[in-house]
């Protein structure tokens, strides 16, 4: 196991907030609007930091239950609360630590319909590709059932909704509702209704998770088979809403998309993106999931040149294909830069998304460990030749030492993080709502990030407090009076089981001149190294890891923090900042494996990775 590290300073995080308005930014005043969620005595109100995983698939989703999962949503809530779950080949998962929240968010496309069709009792099952779809030997026969089904999920075909039973669709999502009821626990553990949408046109990877507020859900989710627009989408959610039920919608790989998450015109058409536009999905989709198995989505090496950690777990291909996805409109820095190019030229934002991990495991779990991978896809990639970092018995046909597959290409990621006052869920909701979020690979790294032109000193016992009232956190818009540069604290500790930290980070986007402009600035740096004022970087800080038994160097630090100002401001410029978090080096997933089956790492894979955190952002406005 990774070496515990030292204890955590006693200035640890404890809140942070976020806002639209100067009642969201400030804890005090926010618990006394009519919106505001409802807290205990025992809420923290300063906030404290929650971590869990909105992207969880059961036996009820059509693949996982091809991929061999057999675990429902009632297994999948007892593993985040940290009891041990059997994988589909036999062997146990176990959290080292319970997740404070939840969401099993099974495909609303056929969900639960699978699962029927293996239960010899219902009527589905009698269908004549019930068999060839549920019952499987080989690994063969599994990947066969994937592709088979593409047919029942694809708009034109003839087989399209061709195993579509009403009423084995509506008592599957019945349950899921119902366990998610059952295993919430206000002030202990959240568990949130949710599914899955998995719109996805020419393998243009256009998910979203959607996630509702309460403890009520609509008779049936909207599916892909009902449309694979967004639009329609939303259009259903705010129908919902009206209906007295809250939802919001989260964007996930985007990286896969080619180029439609982020587009610029409308869906399906060469329209150009408007206001309405902007309110419809700003109000259903405030956050974004940029990191999980299937890549990070942050940035790509292409759009941020300059950025010598933007080459991170990319994942280069559309949806469960190897079609390369276009760059552009599939990343989110390079969306949140077009959103503020919008604002300056047309007064509306499309792309002002908080952010999120999650997983997107199909084994009921979690994925989001490199120390010890639970990978992604069942049976299909359950052992380390099968998700190819470690070589075949023998070479394959084409003379290749490893599967040919894109799994290596996947990463040990990630989660979600809130700041709310408690762990229900109201109040991790309403921290969506507001953005109030961040990203980690899988680490529970602390971030937070506030902004104002008074900020407090770093050792001020209050920082937190006088932070909130006298400015903004994560999510929120910055405003500033006259020629008043404002101050940015960013603050992270580690993981306390995980690496310590190298280095901490402010990402600044701008508009100059119309044109998008971005740039890393190093805040503050371990082993007391200073940053240098001309490239804004940290130097080495000579942490290293044994590739012989994954163990590494001293270095890092617990805690790093900076109290920071733009060098460049320009009072007449829009932009927005947001926080990245390194920690030091340590064995990717896939040199684990390699590791332990006593072989080199596979040499066209990084044997090494940083693991990281990412805030939301604060947007400033002229």
């Amino acid at each position: 196991m990774v070496r515990t590290m030292m204890v955590l300073s006693a200035l640890a995080l404890v809140a942070a907030c976020g806002g639209e308005d100067q009642s969201a930014s400030n804890p005090a005043s926010s618990a006394e609007t009519e919106t505001a969620p409802a807290v205990s005595q025992q809420a923290a109100p300063m906030r404290s930091a929650y971590f869990g995983d909105l992207h969880v698939h059961t036996r009820y989703s059509f693949d996982a239950y091809i991929f061999g999962t057999r675990a429902d949503p009632d297994d999948a809530y007892e593993f985040a609360k940290g009891k041990p779950l059997t994988h589909p080949a036999g062997w146990v998962m176990q959290l080292d630590e319970p997740l404070d929240f939840y969401g099993v968010s099974d495909h609303g496309a056929y969900l639960g319909i699978l699962s029927a069709m293996g239960d010899p009792t219902t009527d589905i099952s009698k269908h004549p590709d019930a068999k060839a779809l549920t019952q499987h030997v080989t690994v063969a026969d599994r990947g066969a059932a994937f592709q088979s089904i593409r047919k029942y999920i694809t708009e034109g075909d003839e087989h399209f909704m061709g195993i579509q039973d009403d009423a084995e669709h509506e008592a599957a999502w019945a349950k899921v509702v119902e366990a998610a009821n059952r295993h919430n626990d206000p002030g202990n553990f959240t568990a949130f209704i949710a599914y899955e949408y998995t719109s996805g046109p020419e393998s243009q990877n256009l998910h979203r998770n959607v996630v509702f507020d309460g403890d009520k859900a609509p008779a049936a989710p909207f599916s892909r088979l009902m449309s694979q627009n967004p639009e329609d989408l939303w259009q259903w959610m705010d129908e919902q809403r009206e209906s007295g039920m809250d939802l919001i919608a989260i964007p996930h790989n985007s990286n896969g998309s080619n180029g439609q998450m982020f587009s610029l015109s409308m869906y399906g058409s060469d329209q150009p993106l408007d206001a309405a536009y902007a309110d419809l999905r700003m109000r259903n989709e405030p956050i974004v999931e940029n990191t999980q198995v299937k890549g990070t989505s942050d940035t790509h090496p292409l759009l941020s040149p300059n950025d010598e950690w933007a080459d991170f777990e990319i994942f280069p291909y559309r949806i469960a294909t190897q079609i390369p996805s276009d760059i552009n409109g599939s990343y989110v820095r390079e969306a949140l830069l077009n959103g503020i190019r919008m604002q300056e030229e047309g007064g509306f934002n499309p792309f002002k998304f908080g952010v999120i991990g999650s997983s997107d495991t199909h084994n009921a779990s979690w994925s989001g460990n490199d120390e010890e991978y639970y990978s992604k896809v069942g049976m299909l990639d359950a052992t380390p030749q099968l998700r190819g970092s470690v070589p075949m018995d023998e070479p394959g046909a084409d003379g290749n030492r490893y599967r040919n597959t894109y799994y290596h290409l996947w990463g040990g990621s990630g989660l979600a993080a809130v700041w709310a006052e408690e762990n229900t869920r109201e109040s991790i909701f309403e921290a969506f709502r507001r953005k109030e979020t961040f990203s980690t690979t899988g680490p529970r790294i602390k971030v937070r990030f506030f902004a104002g032109t008074s900020m407090p000193s770093l050792d001020d016992p209050q920082m937190v407090e006088k932070a909130y009232g006298e400015g903004v956190s994560m999510g929120a818009d910055l405003m500033v009076a006259g020629d008043e540069v404002p101050e940015f604290i960013a603050w992270a500790t580690q993981d306390p089981g995980q690496a310590p930290l190298q280095r901490l980070q402010i990402i600044k986007g701008w508009i100059d001149g119309g044109e998008p402009r971005e740039q890393v600035f190093d805040v503050a740096c371990s082993n007391g190294l200073e940053v240098d004022p001309e490239t804004h970087r940290c130097p080495d800080n000579g942490a290293s890891v044994d590739l012989s038994d994954c163990s590494i160097s001293e270095s890092g630090a617990a805690e790093l923090k900076a109290k920071w100002q733009d060098p460049g401001f320009d009072a007449d410029q829009h932009a927005f900042y947001y926080v990245r978090v390194l920690q030091d080096p340590t064995c990717r997933w896939s040199t684990w494996d390699a590791m332990r089956a006593g072989v080199d790492p596979r040499p066209d894979l990084p044997a090494t990775i940083q693991e990281r955190a990412w805030s939301s952002p604060i947007w400033y406005s002229p």
